[in-house]
């Protein structure tokens, strides 16, 4: 009996492209048929591969790039990851320059594959000199023999898109696609298949899925980009310019997609269709369900799982995070409970007790990225604090107290108020403090901090 599994490939850039495409069942989708293309499925996660590989091959084959040589670009998405992918294996080293939301997953791949990370703002604009994109081509100029990649400008982008994934996804659709939901970060994406579908298949639309904050959906409804450029937690599309390589007029309709709508459509796609999918995804699939379901007619519309949804579990699959964002809205309590992000009863809260060792509590401050401990008895009563602080108090002139107890080391007074007392009470306290200890007689309710408060006023609930 023969097999049907593909050879094994020469290296791991001949994995690149040729990804499958999966069919929405359980999700609704109106009178029309979603497909996905799973673009997660390329070996360094996301889309972006396709036009890192294509770029560097056009800029080797030219002659701007010479072996050894830099690599320099901006990315607020996976292109860097794509980059130092393709870099790594053909040994060029990688600069990239990177805003500051990007998900710290991403930066620790990133690091891993050998690429210079340059962190700069996220909240300025093109001509700004800290904007990622005019650092980056400062950057550039300022290094002998770089080679700045400029996805926005690189017409081997858009190329990349015409040349494989438009022929992959005409081959697995049989010929009949109605409809191509995307989204633009660089642009290439929905430049390079509007150009191939152009040819193939002038009737097929091309839907632009924008977050909202970004100016583009509005150049697309109106022929004018939205004046004022507002800002969006999803990661790798959504601009405040039309990058070179696009021309809006390719785009037929465009849908506006809250952040808040797109965390909820990735949720809903691991949980219902089983495929966990980055931010960008969440944007993508809801505007596709958005344009499926007002259809009166049965179409067949593709769309992109852009990258794997592996490189935010620490933000849009951390329940916690999104309810910081406001992404999550629990049902209020009226009263301290309303302030409490990780609540004792929601088995959330990370604590200690009173015969853990000092070095028990320290790895698991340092595993979960915090700073102080509730040390509660076997009856879940609340004992004490144990933090940074009383952990360098007693080991200081003696390491050998590491593995002395909890209990011996620490604060047995912390700032404790009832669930009954007022926001108002725990600020005052934080204005010194850095938590506060919500404990009565009913028991431990949770500890609240700075920046739990801060979130607090944000919502403008104080």
């Amino acid at each position: 009996m023969s097999s049907s599994a593909p050879k094994p490939a020469h290296d791991v850039l001949a994995m690149i492209g040729n990804t499958p495409m999966l069919k929405v069942t359980k999700i609704d989708t109106g009178c029309c048929e979603l497909y996905l293309k799973l673009e997660n499925q390329n070996p360094g996660g996301s889309i972006k591969d396709r036009i890192a590989l294509t770029m560097i091959a056009a800029a080797e084959a030219d002659g701007r790039l010479k072996p050894g040589g830099t690599l320099v670009e901006a990315t607020a998405g996976n292109t860097g990851l794509g980059l130092a992918l393709v870099a790594s294996q053909k040994g060029y080293k990688l600069i990239l320059v990177i805003p500051d939301k990007m998900s710290e997953d991403k930066i620790f791949h990133l690091k891993a594959l050998g690429a210079e990370c340059i962190i700069t703002r996220s909240d300025v604009s093109k001509g700004h000199p800290e904007y990622y994109a005019d650092m980056a081509e400062r950057i550039a100029k300022e290094t002998p023999g770089a080679f700045l990649v400029n996805q926005f400008g690189n017409p081997a982008n858009p190329y990349a898109h015409e040349t494989t994934t438009g022929p992959e996804i005409w081959e697995q659709m049989d010929h009949k696609v109605d409809a191509i939901v995307a989204g633009v970060g660089s642009g290439g994406t929905v430049a390079g298949l509007a150009k191939f579908f152009n040819k193939v298949s002038p009737k097929t639309k091309m839907i632009l899925a924008d977050p909202e904050g970004s100016v583009l959906a509005e150049g697309v409804k109106t022929g004018t980009l939205a004046k004022e450029v507002g800002s969006w937690v999803v990661e790798g599309i959504g601009e405040d310019y039309v990058p070179e390589v696009l021309d809006l007029k390719v785009c037929d309709d465009a849908y506006i997609i809250p952040d808040k709508e797109a965390m909820e459509v990735i949720w809903e796609l691991l949980r219902k269709e089983g495929i966990i999918a980055g931010s960008s995804t969440g944007t993508l699939l809801g505007a596709a369900l958005r344009y499926c379901r007002e259809q009166k007619t049965p179409k067949r519309v593709v769309t992109f799982v852009c990258d794997t949804g592996n490189k935010y579990l620490s933000k849009a699959f951390n329940e916690y995070w999104l309810i910081d964002q406001g992404f999550i809205e629990r049902t209020a309590k009226d009263n301290l409970l309303d302030i409490i992000a990780r609540r004792h009863a929601e088995h959330a809260v990370v604590t200690a007790s009173p015969s853990d060792t000092l070095e028990a509590a320290f790895k698991r401050l340092m595993l979960y990225g915090i700073s102080q401990l509730p040390v509660l008895s076997k009856e879940g009563a609340l004992e004490g604090l144990i933090g940074e602080r009383q952990i360098a108090k007693a080991i200081a002139n003696n390491s050998g107290a590491f593995t002395s107890s909890v209990e011996s080391a620490m604060d047995r007074t912390p700032q404790t108020v009832p669930l009954s007392a007022s926001p108002a009470e725990v600020a005052e306290i934080l204005k010194e403090g850095t938590a506060v200890m919500v404990n009565d007689e009913n028991g431990f309710h949770g500890l609240i901090t700075r920046v739990d408060m801060i979130n607090y006023i944000a919502k403008g609930r104080f």
